[in-house]
């Protein structure tokens, strides 16, 4: 099984605590996703995740195949991290840390998300020809909007 590695740092205008409030709200994952997934979360959640809260969507892939994803919280050490693992889902394996450190006039954040694709050597040229790319440009969206959303004021 070949495991991936991607790797994203921002860094954002707000606090500590303004970080930790938006990120660890479950049903923010909706608005920094980017819209052509359709994601939804499906199951019933609370306004902060907790250790152990198995959460599920559902989201479109190309080429408009709709797919289940669910996901446990792992590990929830506010306000600086937290981990979700893929139950089931479009991976074989993944497994995203999220941190989350202050800074002299904010927060970075970073994404560090491990992962595997199904299917051997399908799975490799799938993740060549467009798996990669679409990671990319999910993050690349993500950390648009979160620029945009938490820019500094003028």
């Amino acid at each position: 099984m070949k495991v991936y590695r991607l790797h994203r740092r921002q860094h954002l205008p707000i606090s500590p605590e303004q970080s930790w409030t938006f990120f660890s709200n479950p049903r923010n994952l909706e608005q920094i996703t980017p819209p052509e997934l359709g994601i939804s979360i499906t199951s019933e959640i609370p306004e902060r995740m907790v250790e152990g809260m198995i959460i599920t969507y559902r989201l479109r892939l190309p080429p408009g195949n709709h797919v289940d994803w669910i996901t446990e919280i792992k590990h929830v050490d506010p306000p600086h991290c937290f981990i979700d693992e893929q139950r089931a889902g479009p991976y074989r394996f993944w497994y995203h840390e999220h941190r989350f450190m202050p800074v002299g006039d904010g927060v970075e954040t970073e994404d560090t998300v491990h992962y595997a694709l199904p299917f051997g050597v399908l799975g490799r040229a799938a993740h060549a020809l467009f798996v990669r790319r679409q990671l990319n440009r999910i993050f690349d969206y993500r950390q648009d909007y979160l620029q945009g959303l938490f820019a500094a004021p003028a």
